[in-house]
């Protein structure tokens, strides 16, 4: 591996220099960005895989309510890691901020699967959820970084697909082996991730341009040596604009001036929005199709296909992003997730019928956020970048944390699931209009 992510064969060296970042490094942190996303996703979507069978646990006796409580401690948790950490990484550096958080969640998850009581699990579940938080913000600034201009988009939407595919990961393992293991199993799986940890120390590289901002020119000049990297691909990168604008503002203050305030406020309604609609439909999704008379595990297949659909399809639009503009492809998806939603309450239809429904909201719900989350690193300036998504990522989670609440509330009370998809209807056409009023920049494909 060493060969593969350190050396260019000298006959290359040129050529790679000239193109920016060598293909087998981009595809290395383009993996292991993957990998980390991909453990995000199925830690947070193992939840809703397992909450039929928590609910069921007759120890604990949890009711709708207090399920819901639960599922929201991990999202109280990203909202503290998505800012604090978000915010911390422009400062000490993406790589080893990106170790932390790995080895804080996956750890946490064992602990989960060893809990007594609805307590200790409760309170691990949110602590992990603090590592969670920084998960996404430091991994996207390392992949935008070495990623060539007309790539940052897809390379975003291929490693943020992972998130869709850990929480696809989390529903088959529970068809397949929650009978047999139980819920404490599905939490075992989930600490895996601390296997990847000594690879990362070893092999990632620290972020260049978070090197050349904080005038640690030296430690940048050696990593593109190392790696026969073109300094000038970096450098690029960081705007005359940009280096003048790190001199005189914090990164924070970057989202509150005068070019970005109104960006950062729609940019805030929209994840709230679209935050309940990712996190409602993953955690209560497979619970109100049991309520609706499916078996568990065909309940499971409807969460199945939801992030099944969002990862599909988030490569496609990420793709038509590029060329096309985030902004639009973004309002498109989240009206199509309202609609869906919206269908799904006019009675039931045939099983395939929903099945593409529910498909199309789960595209236009979490497959989204990934297009989202690339706009928004793309949309500020590079010494903004993590602070800026992981403010987005850590307001968001008031969405987050209210979608599983309300729910488990409204599912406490026996109301009507219609309800249920009604607050989602909202939340999607809210969302599809706080990202038409964003304004545009001037001369980019945004």
């Amino acid at each position: 591996m060493s060969q593969i992510v350190q050396e260019v064969p000298q006959a290359k060296a040129v050529e790679a220099s000239k193109a920016g970042v060598p293909p087998s490094l981009m595809y290395f942190i383009l993996f292991i960005c993957f990998f980390c996303i991909l453990a995000d996703g199925y830690d947070l979507g193992i939840y809703g895989a397992v909450l039929p069978s928590l609910l069921d646990y007759q120890p604990w006796g949890l009711s709708a309510a207090q399920a819901g409580a639960i599922g929201s401690y991990p999202l109280f948790g990203m909202l503290i890691g998505a800012i604090c950490i978000g915010t911390s990484t422009d400062v000490l550096g993406r790589k080893w901020t990106l170790v932390v958080c790995v080895s804080l969640f996956s750890i946490t998850m064992i602990i989960c699967a060893l809990a007594t009581s609805p307590g200790i699990f409760g309170l691990f579940r949110f602590i992990g959820g603090i590592g969670l938080g920084g998960v996404i913000p430091t991994a996207s600034a390392l992949v935008i970084e070495y990623s060539p201009s007309h790539r940052r988009s897809l390379n975003y939407v291929l490693m943020f697909s992972g998130y869709s595919f850990g929480t696809v990961l989390g529903a088959v393992l529970a068809i397949l082996l929650l009978d047999s293991f139980g819920w404490r199993g599905m939490f075992w799986i989930g600490g895996l991730p601390l296997l990847i940890v000594p690879v990362m120390i070893k092999y990632l590289p620290e972020s260049v341009s978070f090197l050349l901002t904080r005038q640690r020119e030296e430690e940048a000049k050696q990593i593109c040596q190392r790696y026969q990297i073109d300094l000038s691909f970096f450098t690029e990168q960081i705007s005359k604009e940009d280096q003048q604008s790190s001199k005189k503002k914090q990164s924070v203050q970057v989202l509150f001036s005068t070019n970005y305030l109104r960006a950062t406020l729609f940019f805030w309604l929209t994840y709230i929005m679209g935050f309940y609609l990712v996190y409602g439909l993953n955690t209560w999704l497979p619970q109100i199709m049991r309520e609706l008379g499916y078996s568990l595990n065909s309940s499971l297949s409807f969460l199945l296909v939801m992030n099944l659909t969002a990862g599909v399809g988030a490569l496609l639009a990420g793709s038509i992003a590029d060329r096309w503009g985030s902004k639009r492809v973004i309002a498109i998806s989240y009206s199509l997730a309202s609609v869906s939603a919206f269908l799904l309450t006019l009675g039931a239809p045939p099983i395939v019928v929903t099945y593409l429904l529910v498909g199309i909201a789960g595209f236009g719900s979490v497959g989204n956020t990934q297009i989202l989350n690339a706009f928004v690193s793309k949309y500020y300036p590079a010494q903004a970048r993590a602070t800026a998504l992981g403010w987005g990522l850590g307001i968001g989670r008031i969405g987050a944390i209210s979608g599983p609440l309300l729910i488990g509330f409204l599912v406490s009370l026996k109301v009507d699931f219609i309800w249920s998809f009604y607050t989602f209807v909202i939340a999607g056409f809210i969302a599809a209009m706080g990202m038409i009023f964003i304004p545009a920049k001037k001369g980019e494909v945004v």
